[in-house]
């Protein structure tokens, strides 16, 4: 067997939606499952928070059949909404929470004949101008939907731009926005991602809706997830599979991008792009191996991946190599990539085995 493995600690993601909890006491709190549970196995996320968990948060109709067959009791919150007319049947039928995002969704569900009402989230653009209705609109949409047979509860939610951003103006704009609609009858309503759990505890309202926080990474550039108390969830961990010399001036990988400055000793380790890893990270990201930090050396390739071991001269073939972890953060690895850890963990390919531990 191929030597990679993406090992997923299930007692760190149900740390960390307790983390979550405890950040907005009193409140309920939907585990956004979405993106088969951000590339750690919706399945085995679900299962890990079955007894725990207020409810579950996913993308489309087939995320949420999915928990669904899970989970027979929990809420399950559709973030997108429904897409065809004949989604809010099937919604319908796996009592679902769904959200309505614009005129086209609230016209679809007030021409859809049900066989049992659903619980309604009506989405408020408060300053994304991604989805979601105009507080006026808000306004215009309330009575229609909370008279109609379709809608049992009618509840509202909106979704933050830049609550990683801590002080952006943006933010309390939204929440004004948010909040100038409380004299509305709602049942319950939702505003707050990771990032505002974690730092912007006025948002919290009655269900907030922790996601990349439940798998142990950080939503911010300025604050590590062991700063905030998170434990990381996914181990991603292949091993040194060749060991060379490369004299002064020799080149290393697709393109001849890095040339030995000194004498080097370069190290090759089975994870590429076809796993997941970013084939635009940088000579110089890190990986860990015998505990120690070395660089990359060249570009990813599509299977492996050279290091330089030169500053390590114990490195041998069949070391373990942490591409992120426990010991290495995901954020870490991807801000040396111009990304975000969110990318690189919902990245990892079918590929690549998942080991789970409870």
């Amino acid at each position: 067997m191929r030597p990679l493995v993406a090992t997923v600690d299930l007692s760190a993601i149900r740390h960390n939606y307790a983390v979550a909890k405890r950040c907005a006491p009193g409140r309920q709190a939907f585990a956004v499952v979405k993106a088969n549970a951000y590339g750690h196995g919706a399945r085995e996320v679900v299962s890990a928070l079955h007894d725990e968990a207020d409810g579950f948060a996913v993308a489309c109709l087939e995320e949420a059949a999915e928990v669904r067959a899970l989970h027979a009791d929990a809420r399950i919150l559709l973030l997108e909404g429904c897409f065809e007319p004949s989604e809010y049947l099937i919604a319908a039928q796996l009592r679902l929470d769904v959200a309505v995002q614009g005129p086209e969704q609230a016209h679809a569900l007030l021409e859809t004949q049900l066989p049992s009402a659903l619980n309604v989230w009506l989405k408020l653009d408060s300053g994304m101008h991604r989805l979601g209705f105009s507080a006026s609109a808000i306004r215009d949409w309330h009575p229609r939907l909370k008279q109609a047979k379709q809608v049992a509860e009618l509840n509202l939610m909106s979704h933050f731009a830049c609550a990683d951003v801590r002080g952006d103006s943006l933010n309390e704009d939204q929440v004004e926005c948010f909040l100038g609609l409380l004299d509305l009858d709602f049942d319950q309503r939702s505003l707050a991602n990771s990032a505002a759990v974690l730092t912007i505890p006025a948002a919290h309202m009655d269900w907030v809706r922790p996601g990349i926080m439940l798998y142990g990474a950080t939503p911010f550039a300025d604050i590590s997830a062991v700063e905030l108390g998170l434990r990381p969830a996914l181990n991603l961990e292949a091993q040194l599979i060749a060991v060379r010399d490369v004299p002064v001036g020799e080149s290393v990988g697709y393109g001849a991008r890095w040339v030995a400055q000194r004498p080097s000793r370069i190290g090759t380790v089975s994870c590429g792009y076809a796993d997941g890893y970013p084939r635009h990270a940088p000579s110089g990201t890190p990986v860990l191996l015998g505990g120690k930090r070395v660089p990359l050396a060249g570009r990813v390739s599509m299977d492996m991946l050279a290091v330089d071991l030169t500053d390590l001269p114990s490195a041998s073939v069949g070391e373990s190599v942490e591409l992120w972890g426990a010991h290495l953060p995901v954020d870490e690895v991807a801000a040396h990539a111009g990304t975000i850890g969110y990318e690189l963990l919902t990245k990892i390919t079918a590929r690549v085995p998942r080991r789970y531990r409870n």
